[in-house]
């Protein structure tokens, strides 16, 4: 098999896991109170993972990300974190800044 067969695959595999949680989710979501414990639960683990895979990615970064140094991914962390703490939760604002940053600290 060659690779651009195996990598169309994987996406494709991939996009059917994604999209048939997503169609269980929706089917059961009315069955499902927003204030409930299985649904706090979810919520948490969603978030965990979420902050788990950034950490990584910060932490042990793989690809171009990765001919960044540790403080120059830190920094552009906390920066894009208080942009974002100060521009009442909007996350178009620090996600750009993060691309020019991370740009324009590694070009020095």
């Amino acid at each position: 098999m060659a690779s651009s067969q195996i990598i169309i695959l994987a996406i494709v595999v991939t996009s059917l896991a994604t999209f048939v949680s997503r169609f269980m989710g929706a089917l059961t979501s009315e069955k499902v109170s927003v204030k409930s414990k299985a649904f706090q639960w979810f919520n948490c683990v969603a978030y965990s993972t979420l902050a788990a895979l950034l950490g990584r990615m910060i932490i042990f970064p793989a690809g171009v990300l990765a001919d960044s140094l540790l403080i120059i991914r830190i920094v552009v962390l906390f920066i894009c974190i208080i942009i974002f703490l100060n521009s009442k939760k909007n996350l178009v604002i620090p996600t750009i800044l993060s691309a020019v940053l991370l740009s324009f600290f590694n070009s020095i």
